[in-house]
């Protein structure tokens, strides 16, 4: 049977279906930013702060009323501005812990169609917001849709890395990151004043974050389920084959059975790993080392910096309309994920990361020279400018895509659902963390703020080239043999054997 042939019109759609839910966590990222002022002047007049500090502008001076139209400078507003972006990063900090738990409840399609209520609910919550209070709406839909977000970018590449042939599982697991990308860009572009991020159309903006759900909802019951999990979770044999048929179509599907039952076998004697157990653990701890990484240098390399504050940054340098080159950036995100889907499984995991991270340093360092000097050599703006898109452009090569089906590769069946969890949680974490404290630093730091990030990405290069093993092409029981090589002895020792013990009797996380 040739490789080619795997790719099958079921394996398509399967996937495609699966990444609806990553179209939707992207659009749900972007969708808050662009109409930001029209929403702060709905929750002034809601909190009935916005008519009373007008009228008394007029009284003053009418500088005064144009600053106060910008309704942000209300601290009430501020407050539940804030709340309304943060929130979506703690739903999914919240049900990232989950994902394990509603991957081995009914099995991966079955999951990502349940979390789907939540989703659905969220867009209602946001889209009626002027029934009632928009300010606890919003923020309502947002909380709910950021708990959605958090499982949905577990589930999806946990189902894309179990069903894509080892030849193509890079390029298949990068599309979750592609259509992130793509749901960012599709809310900068509708969040536009001339479309939908005016007064009138807002809560239609917002309302549309839970339109994917529905799209998926019809097609999941389509998709096969994942052969690894009807294999080695429900030791149905019979109806993984039959997966896996479906999935790749007419072949022997004998070697892959053959993969799994080795694989379930090893999971029997060390059944899925708690979160808990997972983190004390020894036997793991490389493997979960690397893992965290990859996602802590995904959000501390400063990419959020320049997606949530890009606006702002482009002001800085001196462009006119910032929102369009906001866009720009949008469309350059959207090129390199498919550079990066294409290169995946030719190039390799490690190489890309590692060109990307270095790439990214070296843009920080011309990003902070060009704003230095702009003031002197207004010729410097350029330089600042091809700065943020060649760091986007290089964080898309690798180290944007790659974190989120990498952690499904470096763990067996076992440990997987667990280490996704914690993987998911470090990365709203430090979403979070970035999100909130990214101005405090810029008003610190000034026009060296991305000097910080390009010694962070400096440090992630070093780890990478030192720590992070190429996955292209090995199977998942080769990947494991990469990080217990040289320990064959120690796997040996009563030390380990009595761990062993222990995490058989662990409870689920």
């Amino acid at each position: 049977m040739e490789q080619g042939k795997q790719l099958t019109c079921t394996l398509a759609l399967a996937v495609f279906t699966a990444v609806l839910g990553s179209l939707q966590f992207g659009y749900s990222i972007g969708v808050i930013n662009a109409p930001q002022k029209v929403i702060e002047k709905h929750y002034s007049r809601s909190l009935g702060v916005w008519a009373g500090r007008a009228s008394a502008a007029v009284s003053v001076n009418s500088t005064y009323e144009e600053e106060l139209s910008n309704e942000g400078r209300h601290p009430t507003v501020v407050m539940y501005w804030s709340l309304s972006v943060a929130i979506f990063s703690i739903g999914g900090m919240l049900s990232s812990f989950l994902v394990g738990f509603i991957a081995d409840l009914r099995g991966r399609v079955k999951g990502m169609l349940m979390i789907n209520v939540l989703a659905v609910a969220a867009g209602l919550l946001m889209a009626l917001c002027r029934v009632w209070k928009p300010h606890i709406m919003v923020i309502s839909g947002r909380a709910v849709m950021g708990f959605y977000c958090g499982l949905t970018s577990g589930l999806v590449p946990m189902y894309i890395g179990e069903i894509a042939p080892k030849a193509y599982r890079g390029a298949l697991g990068a599309l979750h990151q592609l259509a992130i990308v793509i749901g960012i860009l599709i809310s900068q572009i509708i969040g536009l004043d001339i479309i939908l991020g005016n007064d009138d159309m807002w809560p239609l903006l917002l309302g549309l974050s839970g339109a994917p759900a529905v799209l998926q909802s019809f097609l999941l019951p389509l998709c096969p389920e994942s052969p690894r999990y009807l294999y080695i979770v429900q030791g149905k044999e019979q109806e993984a084959r039959k997966s896996l048929i479906h999935l790749k179509g007419a072949y022997d599907a004998t070697p892959d059975l053959e993969e799994m039952r080795r694989e379930k076998e090893k999971a029997d004697r060390e059944p899925r790993i708690s979160v808990l157990s997972l983190m004390c653990s020894s036997v793991y701890r490389q493997q979960l080392l690397v893992a965290l990484m990859m996602h802590i240098s995904q959000q501390f390399s400063g990419i959020n910096a320049i997606f949530y504050y890009s606006t702002n940054i482009f002001t800085r340098v001196g462009v006119n309309q910032p929102v369009y080159t906001t866009i720009g950036v949008g469309v350059v995100n959207t090129i390199f994920t498919l550079v990066s889907v294409g290169l995946v499984d030719k190039a390799g995991r490690r190489t890309l990361i590692l060109v990307g991270l270095g790439g990214m340093c070296c843009c920080a360092v011309a990003m902070t020279v060009g704003i230095k000097f702009q003031g002197d050599y207004p010729w410097m703006s350029y330089v600042s400018m091809s700065g943020i898109f060649l760091f986007v452009s290089f964080f898309e090569i690798g180290p944007g895509p790659i974190p989120w089906f990498i952690v499904a590769e470096l763990f067996s069946q076992g440990p997987r659902p667990a280490a996704i969890a914690l993987a998911g949680c470090c990365n709203w974490t430090s979403n979070f963390f970035i999100g909130m404290t990214f101005q405090y630093i810029q008003y610190w730091l000034d026009c060296y703020v991305f000097v910080l990030f390009a010694v962070l990405l400096l440090g992630f290069t070093v780890f990478t080239y030192f720590r992070v093993p190429e996955t292209k092409g090995k199977s998942f029981e080769e990947i494991a043999a990469v990080f217990h090589k040289g320990r064959k002895r120690l796997a040996q020792s009563p030390d380990v054997t009595t761990e062993l013990e222990q995490l058989k009797n662990s409870t689920d996380a």
